[in-house]
């Protein structure tokens, strides 16, 4: 069971009231403390301000919506992103993906879902970072810490979300080892997801684009009709 920790900040951007108050009753029992936006200029601000340590963006909000939002935190943080969209919109849950969110909830949603998918980001990215199985990955010139969630390339840092950085560690530590994106969505998101194997597609495919580059000695190959393999070259593990 999931230890309750206090003090966890929740920015909840949304320019419904009503969900607003719906979540507030659940995360306040939980001791979360609620940063409300109601608009996308809002939210963007709040999160640069109140430093939160998970983000729910619903997507249809005035002016900047939330997949503007979700696209300009990714420019400055690593921050865990939850977007809220319309029921059987594909499209937007897959290009919310695509912008860097960790994950989306299908409106109208249940308070408790979404704070059990909250609860789940932040107990995994807990006990990534206080457990043994945080630790330090140098594979050539690629270098993960799971202990701060960073990735370097070449000795410079490349920014990546939790979940990207998580996928990356699960490969890498891994060579050889093909994993099934089933499996992926099972031990990485930590919880019953309720989406599709797309999602882990999109976050391989921001990886690849992110860090898979010519000279590397390694690659994240495609294992087609089961998942994916990271393969390094002879003497690339450090």
């Amino acid at each position: 069971m999931e230890e309750k920790r206090s003090g966890y900040r929740i920015l909840v951007a949304d320019d419904d009231p009503n969900v607003h108050q719906s979540l507030n009753v659940y995360f306040r029992r939980e001791g979360y403390q609620i940063v409300s936006a109601y608009d996308g200029a809002q939210a963007v601000d709040a999160a640069r301000k109140e430093r939160p340590d998970i983000a729910i963006l619903d997507i249809m909000m005035p002016g900047m919506d939330g997949l503007m939002v979700c696209r300009e935190i990714r420019r400055e943080s690593n921050l865990p992103i939850i977007m809220l969209t319309a029921k059987g919109d594909e499209f937007d849950k897959l290009l919310g993906l695509e912008m860097g969110a960790d994950d989306y909830i299908t409106k109208p949603f249940s308070p408790r879902e979404v704070l059990a998918r909250v609860k789940a980001v932040l107990r995994r990215m807990h006990e990534l970072k206080d457990t043994d199985k945080a630790s330090h990955l140098v594979m050539g010139n690629l270098d993960i810490d799971m202990t701060a969630f960073t990735v370097k390339l070449n000795g410079e840092p490349v920014s990546c979300t939790p979940k990207e950085t998580e996928i990356l560690w699960t490969l890498a530590s891994n060579p050889g080892m093909v994993f099934s994106r089933e499996h992926l969505l099972q031990s990485i998101w930590g919880y019953d997801f309720l989406g599709d194997t797309r999602a882990v597609d999109s976050h391989i495919k921001r990886i690849r684009a992110k860090l898979c580059l010519a000279g590397n000695d390694w690659d994240i190959k495609t294992v087609w009709g089961v998942g994916y393999r990271f393969e390094i070259e002879d003497g690339a593990r450090s």
